[in-house]
């Protein structure tokens, strides 16, 4: 289905060991993480907590599985904080991440995220005003920039429990940023659990699209979310996400579409489940399979 050498693929760690939820895999090494990812036929991962900081360390060991960087997570306040506090730690980040050989840098927005929050994911997310819309749109043109100095580009993850979730959302802020500087990361399990059609992002962005997060939903856990009014951490301890070709999304109009469009780039499996219930590696496969399965890679 893909052209040869167009996409690469890789997983994140956090199926292994939950940045969020600490406790959650705290058994499991940065070096079991990887491996285990290389041997599920990945050769690619983003950086968890448990991964060296030293680029040089942390080049030896993926090295080593044959393996490599493709991006890592950032926080940014630009809605609540200065601005040259995002700036400055974002300057750090980027620069790691280029060290590591990583093209694309994944953002996310913070400010005012119930992400992390006891309270109900869908009833108490928050919906930003016109102010904190446009210092967000500034504020990431201004970080496009700066990742433009290295030759790389800014991916924004729209995300579950913040300002932008919703498809709607998406929208407004593609409309509100330079499309040369700010670039989208396309999550489907976010999109899928927020009630959307990431059909219609897709569509809508492609060509803003720069980095791809294979994740899927499990549609009974999902619903009781809402029933019951859980948190977003809760929603991940009760399973909510799990790997592709194990949920409720059927990922294979997603797989047509990139390919057709001849997407360049990473796709990478992401799946927070406590690994306690959902054992890493056999999750790692089951994606694994279903993606060669399924897309032909």
């Amino acid at each position: 289905m893909f052209k040869e050498n167009l996409v690469k693929l890789g997983i994140a760690p956090i199926g292994w060991t939950n940045d969020d939820l600490p406790e959650l895999g705290k058994e499991n090494t940065f070096e079991q993480c990887i491996s285990e990812m290389a041997l599920a036929g990945f050769t690619g991962t983003e950086v968890g907590n448990k991964y060296p900081r030293d680029t040089q360390e942390l080049r030896k060991a993926l090295s080593l599985r044959n393996m490599e960087i493709a991006s890592a997570w950032f926080s940014s306040f630009l809605t609540t904080e200065p601005f040259e506090e995002t700036k400055a730690a974002f300057i750090q980040h980027r620069d790691f991440l280029f060290e590591m050989g990583a093209k694309v840098i994944v953002v996310s927005e913070q400010g005012y995220s119930i992400q992390k929050l006891a309270v109900p994911l869908f009833e108490k997310k928050p919906v930003f005003n016109e102010k904190q819309w446009e210092d967000l749109a500034g504020g990431l043109n201004e970080l496009g920039q700066l990742a433009l100095e290295k030759d790389m580009k800014l991916v924004f993850h729209h995300h579950m429990g913040t300002g932008v979730q919703t498809t709607e959302e998406v929208n407004r802020l593609m409309e509100m940023t330079d499309p040369n500087l700010v670039f989208l990361l396309y999550d489907t399990g976010h999109l899928y659990f927020s009630g959307d059609d990431p059909l219609e992002v897709l569509r809508e962005h492609f060509h803003r699209i720069k980095h791809v997060h294979l994740k899927d939903v499990r549609d009974s856990v999902a619903g009781r979310v809402k029933e019951e009014k859980l948190s977003f951490l809760d929603a991940v301890r009760e399973g909510v996400f799990t790997v592709p070709g194990n949920g409720g999304f059927d990922f294979s109009p997603v797989f047509q579409k990139l390919s057709e469009s001849e997407y360049q780039g990473w796709m990478l499996v992401e799946a927070e489940q406590d690994p306690s219930k959902a054992n890493p590696l056999e999750y790692a496969l089951i994606a694994r399979n279903y993606i060669k399965e399924t897309a032909g890679v």
